[in-house]
C-alpha cells in the first residue's frame, strides 16, 4: 500500500511537472507569436521618418486647437499629460488648448494649466442639453440595462458620467461654440504619454496632405458593448446608400477572419475602432450632414444609453463608411501610451517606451492589435483608387504574408 501511494504521488508530480513546462513553453510561445500586430510590425522594418521638419518662427500656424475634456479632479493627470505633451510638441508652435467640462473649472485649475503653456487655455462648460440625458430615454429601461451590464462585466456599463462622456464626444464637443472659428483639433486626455520629439507641425501636416482624421492605436473592442451599433448602421446605410465612400474600410470593418467571435456577437462588426483618446481630426467631418444624421439616427435609438456605444467605435465605423481611406492616417511615428497601450516607434527622436510593442504588459493584450487588418485595408484602398506611393507599396508587400 505504502508504495503504490508513493507511486501514485511520483505520478501526479511527474505529470503536474509536465503540465507546468508545457504551460511556460505555451506562454513564451505565445508570448512572442500571438501579437499579430506586433510580429507584423517587428518584421517589417517600416520606416518611422517623420516628415519634413517645420520651422516654427517662419511657418504659418494651422487653423487649430488641443481639446480636452477633464474634471477639476485630474488636473494632475493632465498637468502630466501637458507637460509631455509640450515637451514633444507644442512648445515649438504654441497651439491654443480648450478645455471642457460639465461644472466649473477652479481657479487652481486654470492657473496649474496655464503655466504648462505659452499658448491660450480656454476654459468651456458644456451646456447642459449636450450633456445631460435625453428626455426619449425611458429611465426603467435605463435602469434594467445597466443591471444587465453589470451583470455581464461590461466595463462602464452602470456608470452614467461615462455613457455621458462617449455620446458628447460622439455628437456634441464638435458643436460648442468654442470651437466654431476652428478647423483642427488635437485630443489631449489626463495622464498619457507622449515619447518623441515631433519636429513637424502636425496640423499643418494634416492640411497640406487633406487628412480627416489621424490615430496612433487601433484596436479591437468589447463586442458586449455595442451588439446594435452595427445593426443600426446597416439600417442607417439603407436609408442613404448615397453616403456610403467609394474609398471607404469596410474590409476593415467587417472582418470576421481575425476575431470571428467578436464580429458575431457584434452582429456583423469587426470591433475593430481607433483608438479616440489620441485622434487629430478635421472638425469639418463631423459638422458634415453624412455624420450628423448619421450620430442623430444613432442617438434616436438610445443605444447610448441602453448599451455602451464609445465614441471610438461611433467615430470609427462613421469614417470607415463616409471617409476617404486615403484621408486616415496611421501617425506611427507619434509615441504614446494610454493606459495598457502604447504606440512605440522604432526611432532614435523616441525615449522610455519598448519599440513596437502594443503593450508593454500582459502578453496576451497583444491579441488586441488591429493594425494588421488595417495594413490589409490600406493596400486594397490603394490598389484600388490607384494611389499606391513608394512608401505605402514597401508596407503592402511586407505585408502581404501577415
Amino acid at each position: 500500500m505504502h508504495i503504490t501511494a508513493s507511486v501514485r504521488k511520483f505520478r501526479r508530480y511527474i505529470i503536474s511537472t509536465i503540465v507546468f513546462v508545457a504551460f511556460l513553453a505555451v506562454y513564451f510561445r505565445e508570448s512572442w507569436y500571438l501579437s499579430s500586430g506586433d510580429r507584423a510590425i517587428n518584421r517589417m522594418n517600416l520606416s518611422m521618418k517623420q516628415p519634413p521638419s517645420t520651422d516654427p518662427d517662419t511657418s504659418a500656424r494651422a487653423n487649430a486647437a488641443i481639446i480636452s475634456l477633464v474634471r477639476n479632479s485630474e488636473l494632475d493627470g493632465m498637468l502630466s499629460s501637458m507637460r509631455q505633451f509640450e515637451s514633444s510638441f507644442n512648445a515649438r508652435y504654441s497651439y491654443p488648448w480648450v478645455f471642457f467640462n460639465n461644472e466649473p473649472f477652479t481657479d487652481e485649475f486654470k492657473e496649474r494649466t496655464q503655466a504648462e503653456t505659452s499658448g491660450q487655455c480656454s476654459y468651456e462648460i458644456i451646456p447642459k442639453e449636450h450633456w445631460d440625458v435625453p428626455d426619449w430615454i425611458d429611465q426603467s429601461r435605463l435602469d434594467q440595462a445597466f443591471k444587465d451590464m453589470d451583470a455581464n462585466w461590461v466595463k462602464h456599463g452602470s456608470q452614467l458620467s461615462y455613457h455621458k462622456m462617449c455620446r458628447w464626444f460622439s455628437g456634441f464637443f464638435y458643436r460648442h461654440p468654442a470651437l466654431d472659428n476652428f478647423k483642427y483639433y488635437w485630443r489631449v486626455e489626463p495622464d498619457v504619454k507622449f515619447f518623441c520629439d515631433i519636429e513637424y507641425d502636425v496640423f499643418r501636416f494634416m492640411e497640406t496632405n487633406n487628412k480627416t482624421y489621424g490615430f496612433t492605436i487601433n484596436v479591437y473592442d468589447d463586442p458586449k458593448t455595442l451588439p446594435n451599433l452595427w445593426p443600426t448602421t446597416t439600417a442607417f446605410l439603407d436609408k442613404h446608400p448615397n453616403y456610403l465612400n467609394s474609398d471607404n474600410s469596410l474590409t476593415w470593418l467587417t472582418d470576421s477572419t481575425s476575431r470571428p467571435k467578436h464580429t458575431e456577437m457584434a452582429n456583423g462588426y469587426s470591433t475593430c475602432h481607433f483608438w479616440s483618446n489620441f485622434e487629430v481630426g478635421d472638425l469639418d467631418f463631423w459638422r458634415s450632414p453624412e455624420y450628423t444624421s448619421y450620430f442623430e439616427w444613432l442617438d434616436q435609438t438610445g443605444g447610448f444609453f441602453y448599451e455602451r456605444w464609445g465614441d471610438a467605435p461611433v467615430h470609427s465605423v462613421a469614417l470607415g463608411l463616409f471617409a476617404a481611406n486615403e484621408q486616415i492616417h496611421w501617425f506611427r511615428d507619434i509615441g504614446y501610451q494610454h493606459s495598457v497601450f502604447s504606440n512605440c516607434p522604432d526611432s532614435d527622436k523616441c525615449h522610455g517606451c519598448q519599440k513596437n510593442k502594443l503593450t508593454p504588459l500582459t502578453y496576451w493584450l497583444n491579441g488586441e492589435d488591429c493594425r494588421p487588418g488595417w495594413f490589409k485595408q490600406v493596400c486594397e484602398s490603394r490598389q484600388k483608387t490607384g494611389s499606391m506611393d513608394d512608401e505605402t507599396e514597401e508596407m503592402c508587400r511586407q505585408a502581404h504574408g501577415i
